[in-house]
């Protein structure tokens, strides 16, 4: 079974103004945490919802200080359940993102890709990749 996790982080940021300084910060600052490491990890802005449900913006701002709300979103490989594949991604992501709150927010099934058909044969029958040595 192969999953798509999506982890969510909340980045500290420091010395900031406004919230698109804020987040452009914090995925920087992630994106130098997880690199070379994980660079397969995707890096996307988070999204906040009030109690009302009202939509917030991805930081919240005080004293020139941020909170950042990060979406991280790791595929996982032959794991045997969700919970695995939820366990693997904080252990990967947590590892290299020290002090760095997460939370797994979704995982998600990705569809099996269809093994590929047999590779071309020539016209004598034979596999074109193999060599005589073989």
């Amino acid at each position: 079974m192969n999953c798509r996790v999506v982890v969510e982080a909340a980045v500290p940021v420091y010395d900031v103004e406004t919230t698109d300084e804020a987040v452009r910060i914090a995925i920087s600052k992630t994106g130098g945490m997880l690199n070379p490491d994980l660079n397969y990890v995707e890096i996307e802005m988070g999204s906040r919802q009030s109690p009302s449900g009202e939509e917030l913006p991805p930081a919240f701002i005080a004293a020139d200080e941020a909170l950042v709300a990060l979406e991280l979103e790791m595929d996982v490989f032959n794991v045997d359940r969700p919970e695995h594949a939820s366990r693997i991604a904080r252990k990967e992501i947590g590892q290299r993102l020290r002090n760095i709150p997460l939370k797994v927010l979704e995982v998600e099934d990705l569809p099996e890709e269809p093994e590929e058909s047999e590779e071309s044969e020539g016209d004598d029958g034979r596999d074109e990749t193999a060599t005589d040595e073989e």
